[in-house]
C-alpha cells in the first residue's frame, strides 16, 4: 500500500470493514434458519495400547540381525515410559474435545462415574488405561476395569477363552481365497520390502538366520488353533514393527535400527506389516470369529446410551457419556476387517494400527429431531508426534480419517449413519456363532 495515497487507504480499510460486516450478518442470518447443531451423547473408543517394548526376548530377537538388538529397560511386551507418556497426551487431548463439545465437563470429578475403562489384562493395556484416565480426569480416581490377571478376556482375546470355535479349514481356505489364483503376485508386490528389511538387519553382513529373505512359495497351512502363513511372513511383520517401536519410542543413534533407519526406510519396512495383518486378522471369517464378541459387547453399550435403559452385555452403567476399550492391534484389525473399515494417515501404511491408534465411534443427537446418527473416524499419533511426545491440542490435534462402515453410508457425509441403519449394519456383520453374553 506504499504507492497509494491515504485517503485511497482509508477508502479500501472502510469497503473491507463493510464487506465483513455484511458476511457476517449473513452468516447469522443462515445459521438462524438452519437446524441447531448436532449434540455428541455418547463415545466410544477402541484404542490399541502404547509403545511397548518388543515381546520376543533378546535372545529370539538377536537371531535376526547381524548386530545385537537394542535394549528397552522393560520386560518383554510391557508400556515403556515414553509409551506411557504418549498415551497421557492423549488423554489430554481427549479431554479437551469432549469438553469442548459438552459431553464431559470442564473441571471437577463430575464425570467419574460417566466414564468406563476396560482394558485386556496384560501390563501394557491395562498401564495404558491408566495413563489416559489420569489426564482425562486429572486428581480424580478413575477406575480401569479388567479381567484377573493371568485370565483370557473374552471381550479381546475370544479363541483362548473358548468362546470363538472357528473352523480352522474354512478359515484357512478364506486366506487363501484372497490371495487368488496367483499367490506369487503377493510375494513379488513386497520383494522390495524384504530387500529394504534385510538391509537394516544386516547392513554389509549376515544375520545368523535367513528368514527375513522373502520365500518362493507362499503357503497357508493350519496349524493347531491358528492359520499360518509362511514363517518368512510371520517374522517379517514381527521385525517390522519393532523398528516401528524404535522410531515411536524415541531412539536415537544406533538404538534405531542400527543407525540404518529412518521414515521412509520404515515406511517401506512396515509394508510387509500391513500385508501380514491383512491376511491374518482383516480376512472376513477370521475377523468374525475374533471380533464378533467385542463388536456385539460395544453395539449393546451403544444401544443403552441410546435409550438410557440398562442390557445385559452393555460395558459400563446407563447414563455414561464415554466407553474406553483398550486392547490391541489385532482388535482394530478385526473390527475394520468386519465393517469393511479402511484409513490411510500420513506416514503410515494403509489400514495401520500403530501403538495409541483408536476407533471411535461417536454417538450424535439432532435437537430438533431427537434423532441419533453415528460417526466412524480412526485417530493415531504421527510418526513425529510420539517421536518428540509433542503435546496435542485441538490446534495442533493427531492425525484423524472419518471412514465410512461399509453399508452404512450417508449421502450427507458430514452427517453420519442414522443409528438404525449403523445398528443393523452391524448386526450383520456380527456371528453369533462367536458371541457370548
Amino acid at each position: 500500500m506504499f504507492g497509494l495515497n491515504r485517503e485511497v487507504v482509508l477508502k479500501r480499510l472502510r469497503a473491507a470493514v463493510l464487506l465483513t460486516a455484511a458476511w457476517a450478518l449473513g452468516v447469522g442470518i443462515a445459521a438462524a434458519g438452519a437446524a441447531p447443531p448436532a449434540q455428541l451423547r455418547y463415545l466410544v473408543i477402541i484404542s490399541r495400547h502404547g509403545v511397548r517394548s518388543p515381546t520376543w526376548n533378546s535372545e529370539r530377537l538377536n537371531q535376526y540381525a547381524a548386530e545385537p538388538w537394542p535394549e528397552w529397560g522393560v520386560p518383554p511386551g510391557n508400556l515403556t515410559p515414553h509409551g506411557r507418556a504418549l498415551m497421557k497426551l492423549l488423554g489430554a487431548y481427549y479431554r479437551e474435545w469432549l469438553s469442548r463439545e459438552r459431553l464431559l465437563s470442564q473441571q471437577g470429578c463430575g464425570d467419574v462415574g460417566r466414564i468406563y475403562i476396560h482394558a485386556d489384562t496384560d501390563q501394557r493395556t491395562i498401564e495404558t488405561g491408566r495413563a489416559l484416565a489420569e489426564t482425562l480426569l486429572p486428581a480424580c480416581s478413575l477406575a480401569v476395569h479388567s479381567e484377573p490377571e493371568g485370565s483370557r478376556d473374552p471381550l479381546f482375546d475370544p479363541l483362548p477363552a473358548g468362546i470363538a470355535k472357528p473352523d480352522w479349514e474354512i478359515a484357512a481356505k478364506a486366506v487363501r481365497e484372497r490371495l487368488g489364483d496367483n499367490p506369487r503376485h503377493f510375494l513379488d508386490l513386497h520383494r522390495a520390502a524384504f530387500e529394504t528389511l534385510r538391509f537394516v538387519l544386516a547392513g554389509g553382513g549376515g544375520a545368523p538366520k535367513k528368514l527375513i529373505e522373502p520365500p518362493e512359495e507362499i503357503s497357508v497351512s493350519v496349524t493347531g488353533k491358528s492359520v499360518q502363513l509362511n514363517e518368512q511372513l510371520s517374522v517379517a511383520s514381527t521385525l517390522s514393527e519393532n523398528l516401528l517401536l524404535e522410531y515411536t519410542n524415541g531412539m536415537q543413534g544406533r538404538d534405531l535400527g542400527w543407525g540404518r533407519l529412518d521414515v521412509d526406510t520404515l515406511y517401506r519396512t512396515l509394508e510387509l506389516h500391513a500385508a501380514y495383518a491383512d491376511l491374518t486378522r482383516r480376512t472376513l471369517y477370521l475377523a468374525r470369529a475374533r471380533g464378533s464378541n467385542l463388536l456385539d459387547h460395544i453395539l449393546l453399550s451403544m444401544e443403552q446410551a441410546v435409550t438410557g435403559k440398562a442390557l445385559p452385555g452393555a460395558l459400563g452403567p446407563p447414563g455414561a457419556a464415554v466407553l474406553i476399550l483398550v486392547g490391541h492391534d489385532t482388535n482394530l484389525s478385526n473390527l475394520s476387517g468386519m465393517l469393511g473399515l479402511s484409513w490411510h494417515l500420513p506416514g503410515y501404511q494403509p489400514d495401520d494400527t500403530p501403538p495409541g491408534g483408536a476407533l471411535i465411534f461417536s454417538l450424535w443427537q439432532q435437537p430438533d429431531t431427537a434423532q441419533f446418527f453415528v460417526r466412524t473416524q480412526y485417530l493415531a499419533q504421527t510418526l513425529q508426534e510420539m517421536r518428540s511426545a509433542t503435546p496435542l491440542t485441538m490446534a495442533a490435534p493427531p492425525a484423524e480419517e472419518g471412514v465410512a462402515v461399509a453399508g452404512c453410508e450417508s449421502a450427507r457425509g458430514s452427517i453420519g449413519c442414522s443409528w438404525e441403519t449403523f445398528a443393523k449394519t452391524l448386526q450383520r456383520a456380527i456371528d453369533n456363532r462367536f458371541v457370548s453374553m
